[in-house]
């Protein structure tokens, strides 16, 4: 579960080990705190200015840092966390009251878990209450259910997961969602387009439908115009994407849109094409694809056995091969 996977992600982060929270490396720093002119937190000085003279085992908050941030150091960033996660073991070097217990759950504004196995989003998501962008790439989520999610999300990315079906994301999605990446899961038109629309992503700014089984381009781009802040699309690796007036069609359809399959339309290009959009006519719903095969390698050769066979006086033995294509 997402939980699970996020409770592992805390103890990768170490957030309570040396040189991060409270302990034998920062004792007087923190005791300081209820001495009525001790040094503020997290600076290690003086009210006059002057640097506070740290006792004999311990370490000052700069240096605790400085061990965090050093690339040669053996307490550096962890591989896969990304600037949020060390701005958090920071803090826990400098105000490590706030990422005890509970208080953690109100840090979190960016959350990239990947490659984890998650496949069930539970309820536990919703502790993070100021969560804006959560990354759950290369998982194993088939499902999800918008009601786990934070209302806060701005982005929402699921890429290389198995997600076939958006019902349950669009019963309860979060209303300021700018960004939904779905690229490389096994949605399937038309059933999914109905999803895809106003209705639900009212603030969708950029959409990654990339490298899905996606057919249909007439219904797609008939849900997809009522995206009216939608300015990023991407649409490569779909069998729609095969259609040779189809980015063409899509340019013409779209006319908010300013970046589709990851390159930029220019004026001259939308002026190109202007028009295509009245001609659903142009497109073919079938692609025609010549394969031809060079070399066949571990099939026995009939023609070696024909010779041996022509004088044999037992039945004529027929070899069958099955070939196939996965596109």
């Amino acid at each position: 579960s997402f939980s699970a996977a996020f409770q592992e992600h805390l103890g990768r982060l170490g957030l309570q080990d040396f040189p991060c929270g409270f302990g034998s490396w920062n004792k007087s720093h923190f005791d300081a705190r209820t001495r009525p002119h001790g040094g503020r937190l997290g600076l290690g000085t003086q009210p006059t200015g002057q640097e506070e003279a740290v006792p004999l085992g311990e370490e000052s908050p700069e240096a605790l840092v400085e061990l965090l941030r050093g690339p040669r150091s053996p307490w550096a960033r962890p591989p896969a966390c990304g600037p949020q996660d060390q701005h958090l073991r920071e803090t826990a070097v400098l105000t490590p009251e706030l990422v005890c217990g509970s208080n953690i759950f109100r840090i979190f504004t960016s959350l990239r878990i990947t490659g984890k196995g998650v496949e069930e989003v539970d309820e536990g998501l919703l502790q993070l209450q100021q969560l804006e962008e959560l990354i759950l790439s290369a998982n194993r989520i088939s499902r999800i259910t918008s009601a786990n999610l934070p209302r806060t999300l701005k982005v929402l990315e699921l890429c290389c997961n198995a997600v076939a079906d958006l019902r349950g994301l669009c019963a309860q999605p979060p209303p300021d969602l700018q960004h939904l990446g779905l690229g490389y899961n096994r949605l399937c038109g038309p059933s999914q387009d109905k999803y895809l629309t106003a209705q639900f992503w009212p603030n969708l700014v950029s959409l990654d439908l990339s490298f899905n089984n996606l057919t249909d381009l007439l219904g797609l781009v008939s849900q997809l115009s009522s995206l009216q802040k939608l300015r990023v699309l991407l649409l490569q690796g779909n069998p729609l994407a095969l259609i040779p007036t189809y980015r063409g069609f899509l340019v013409d359809s779209l006319p908010k849109l300013s970046i589709l399959d990851d390159i930029y339309i220019w004026p001259d290009e939308r002026h190109r094409f202007h028009g295509l959009a009245r001609q659903p006519e142009l497109i073919r719903s079938e692609v025609r694809v010549a394969v031809s095969i060079g070399e066949i390698k571990g099939v026995p050769d009939p023609s070696a056995r024909q010779q041996l066979e022509v004088s044999s006086e037992f039945p004529a033995i027929t070899y069958s091969y099955c070939v196939m294509y996965e596109f």
